[in-house]
C-alpha cells in the first residue's frame, strides 16, 4: 500500500534534515566556522567597536553590546542558512543529489528538508552566541514575548537566505557556485546599519540603506532585544517578502535541475 502522500512528503523531508544535521554537528569542518565567526564578528563589533555608542546622536538604551549582538545574531542566521546552501551543492556535485531526486516524489521535500537543517543550525548558533553576550554583560530589557519576535526574525532570515542560496545550488549543482550564495547575503547585511543606528548614517550609504530590506529587519531585531515592538511590523513584512521570492528562485531552481536531470 502506497503511503499518503504529506506522510511521504514529510517522510523525505525529515530524512534529508536529518542527514544534513547530523553531517554538520559531526564534522568538524562545517561545525567549527559556523561557530567561530559569528563569534569573531561578536568580539571585534561589540569589544574592539564599543566607543562608538559615546557618538552624539547614538540614543541605543541598551548598550553598545546589545545593539551589536541583534545584528551578529541575524548575520549568523542569514550565513546558517548560505552554508546549507553548500551542502546542496556538495551534494549534487557528488552524485548524491541526483540519488535524492531519483527516490523523492516530491522534490520539493528536498528543499524543506535542508531548509529544516538550516534552521537546526541557526538555532545551534544562535544559542550559543547568546549564551556568550549574557557572560559578556548584555543587557536584555525585553520579555519572553519580546525574545520570541527577536528570534523569529532570526529564523526568517535564516529561510531567506537558505532559500536564496538553495536556488543558486539547484541552478549550477556545484560548489564552485559558493561566491554566489554568499557574496550577495554578505553585501545586503553590510549595507544595512551596522555600526550605528540608520540615522547617523551618512552619504551614500545613508541612501542605500533606506532601501535594503534587511535594514527595518536590523532595526526591529534591536527595538526587540530593547524591550519594544515599535517598527517591527515592516521587519516582518520585509523578511516575509524575502522569504517569498527567494521561495519562488528556490522552487523555479528545483525545476530547472529537475530538467537537467539532476
Amino acid at each position: 500500500m502506497n503511503r499518503p502522500g504529506p506522510r511521504r512528503f514529510a517522510e523525505v523531508a525529515l530524512a534529508v534534515a536529518w542527514r544534513s544535521v547530523h553531517n554538520y554537528l559531526t564534522t568538524p569542518s562545517l561545525l567549527l566556522p559556523t561557530l567561530v565567526f559569528p563569534l569573531f564578528f561578536f568580539a571585534a563589533f561589540a569589544g574592539g567597536l564599543s566607543r562608538i555608542d559615546q557618538a552624539p546622536g547614538f540614543d541605543y538604551a541598551n548598550g553598545y553590546t546589545a545593539f551589536e549582538f541583534a545584528f551578529v545574531l541575524l548575520q549568523s542566521a542569514a550565513f546558517g542558512g548560505v552554508f546549507t546552501g553548500f551542502g546542496i551543492a556538495r551534494d549534487f556535485e557528488s552524485g548524491f543529489g541526483r540519488r535524492l531526486m531519483l527516490a523523492a516524489p516530491n522534490r520539493m521535500a528536498l528543499i524543506v528538508g535542508y531548509l529544516l537543517s538550516a534552521l537546526v543550525r541557526a538555532s545551534v548558533v544562535g544559542a550559543m552566541l547568546f549564551g556568550i553576550a549574557l557572560l559578556s554583560g548584555m543587557q536584555v530589557s525585553s520579555d519572553a514575548f519580546e525574545l520570541g519576535g527577536l528570534i523569529l526574525l532570526a529564523l526568517m532570515m535564516n529561510l531567506a537566505a537558505g532559500l536564496w542560496a538553495a536556488g543558486v545550488a539547484l541552478r549550477f549543482r556545484t560548489i564552485q557556485a559558493g561566491p554566489l550564495m554568499q557574496t550577495p547575503v554578505f553585501l545586503i547585511l553590510f549595507l544595512a546599519p551596522v555600526y550605528v543606528p540608520q540615522a547617523l548614517l551618512v552619504s551614500w550609504i545613508h541612501t542605500v540603506s533606506e532601501y535594503n530590506p534587511v535594514t527595518p529587519v536590523v532595526e526591529a531585531a534591536r527595538t526587540l532585544i530593547a524591550g519594544g515592538w515599535e517598527q517591527t511590523g515592516e521587519a516582518y513584512v520585509a523578511a516575509a517578502a524575502m522569504i517569498v521570492v527567494f521561495g519562488v528562485w528556490a522552487v523555479r531552481s528545483m525545476r530547472s535541475a529537475e530538467a537537467a536531470g539532476g
